[in-house]
């Protein structure tokens, strides 16, 4: 829809545009004036986060996360604080309010939290964006009421952040005196358990055995790796000196068998030679022969001898490995068991200590605790206090007036628009074009909007002006 089309429709609907306008502003008017004056007195409130806890001497890390102010909100809006207002100013002996509570909820409930739920309708409690101030303010039809009650939050949230702190605190001392005494009994009997098994055990606390016998196992350790090494290098060469006798490492490196083996080595080639140039039946070739057989004799005999030397070696190799395997074994039981004693005395010491550091923490926290219970200290001061208010806060004329006015505007603009929807009519030559979907030949003009001639204008009250998106039939 175009412009010049809503200037035509309002033009039009101008008589429904007003009447809506000025009913809309007349009830805002209307409602200034009926509406009761009611007064805001604000009293304001300061959240320390920086300084020291004064029990403790630090400042507590709960206090400077994000979430402390809008807790501490919270709080001062809560039930508890109503409750403790309520008190405060003694409103629950007024019999006015009682009957209120009677015909609401027909006895039933707790007329405290009642009327804190009444209490809480007319109150604003407002963080400060940049800083740790908390503003209270409270709406009332009587001055002195309110600011009696935003007065009256602000000290009982001073009261109740006290009473939050030392409710605890009480709980917690009579908490940890009795856990005190618990853990003194335990560390008594824990004691006593730890004497007695070193008296049983022979233990002292400069015992320096179990590091000589330790010393002692370290170098029973290294006697059989050392032992080990030497076995399996015997074992290895007796295997090796039964699969292959003629080529094992001590056959080969025996003096005997080397110079038989060489000279056996000299009667081969002799014996070829010999059998060339004799042939085999030749006594010398014969003799040779007989002499090589005998070096072949002896050099098995040195051979066995051999082997057996080193099945021997490796024998004495496994039994002094298994003397010192024993005695490590032995050793080790030894260690162990003194270990074990070592041990059970160290848990029964570590018990005693712990119990020890037990009592300890919950002795110092439970002086703490009855240190707290008796403060009344607090991080939150009134920096102001609620006076009552000269002026109205409500009804705001201007504010509700040019609401009214900016409403009654929308709403008017709004109802001739549906008006108009719902009764379309043409007013313009982009509706013809646009809901009837047909061709404009001409606009159709008033006499006073005619062009002069020699028929004059009253003679013609209206003409055919052509327009210029005109569509030439085929008569034309």
């Amino acid at each position: 829809m175009s412009i010049s089309q809503i200037y035509a429709i309002l033009k039009a609907r101008w008589v429904v545009l007003l009447s809506v306008f000025f009913t809309v502003v007349a009830i805002a008017a209307l409602a200034c004036v009926l509406l009761p004056k009611k007064y805001t007195s604000s009293a304001q409130v300061l959240i320390d986060v920086k300084s020291p806890d004064p029990m403790i001497g630090m400042v507590l890390p709960a206090m400077m996360s994000p979430s402390y102010m809008a807790t501490q909100v919270d709080l001062l809006s809560s039930e508890r604080v109503a409750i403790q207002v309520i008190r405060r100013l003694k409103m629950g002996d007024n019999p006015g309010m009682q009957a209120q509570w009677r015909e609401a909820t027909k006895g039933v409930g707790s007329f405290e939290s009642w009327l804190a739920g009444i209490l809480a309708k007319n109150l604003t409690v407002k963080p400060a964006r940049e800083s740790n101030v908390i503003t209270v303010s409270y709406e009332s039809t009587d001055p002195q009421f309110a600011a009696a009650l935003a007065n009256g939050y602000a000290e009982s949230f001073i009261d109740t952040t006290a009473d939050l702190r030392t409710d605890p605190a009480r709980r917690f001392n009579a908490i940890f005196d009795g856990l005190a005494a618990r853990l003194r009994e335990r560390l008594e009997k824990a004691q006593a358990r730890l004497s007695d098994f070193q008296k049983e055990k022979g233990l002292i606390a400069t015992d320096e055995r179990l590091d000589i016998e330790n010393g002692r196992l370290l170098d029973l350790s290294q006697q059989v790796t050392l032992l080990e090494g030497v076995q399996s290098e015997s074992g290895n060469r007796e295997i090796q000196a039964k699969r292959a006798v003629d080529s094992s490492a001590d056959v080969l490196s025996n003096q005997v068998v080397g110079a038989l083996t060489a000279d056996l080595a000299r009667l081969e080639a002799k014996a070829e030679e010999m059998e060339s140039r004799l042939g085999d039946a030749h006594p010398q070739v014969i003799e040779t022969r007989a002499n090589m057989k005998v070096l072949r004799k002896r050099i098995a005999e040195e051979t066995k001898k051999v082997t057996s030397s080193v099945g021997f070696s490796n024998n004495v190799n496994e039994a002094r490995l298994t003397r010192a395997r024993t005695a490590l074994e032995a050793q080790r039981a030894k260690v162990l068991q003194m270990r074990a004693n070592r041990d059970s005395a160290s848990v029964l010491l570590r018990d005693v200590d712990n119990l020890q550091k037990a009592y300890d923490a919950a002795q110092a926290r439970a002086v703490q605790a009855g240190m707290e219970s008796q403060t009344t200290q607090t991080n939150v001061s009134i920096v102001q206090v609620a006076s009552p208010s000269p002026s109205a806060s409500s009804p705001k004329i201007l504010i509700n007036m040019g609401l009214g006015i900016v409403g009654g505007l929308i709403l008017a603009l709004t109802v001739a628009l549906l008006i108009e929807l719902n009764d379309r009519r043409i007013r313009t030559t982009d509706d013809v074009l646009m809901e009837l979907n047909l061709p404009l030949v001409g606009v159709l003009l008033k006499s006073a909007d005619a062009p002069s001639g020699l028929l004059g204008r009253k003679a013609r009250p209206w003409l055919l002006q052509s327009s210029p998106n005109a569509i030439a039939g085929p008569g034309a």
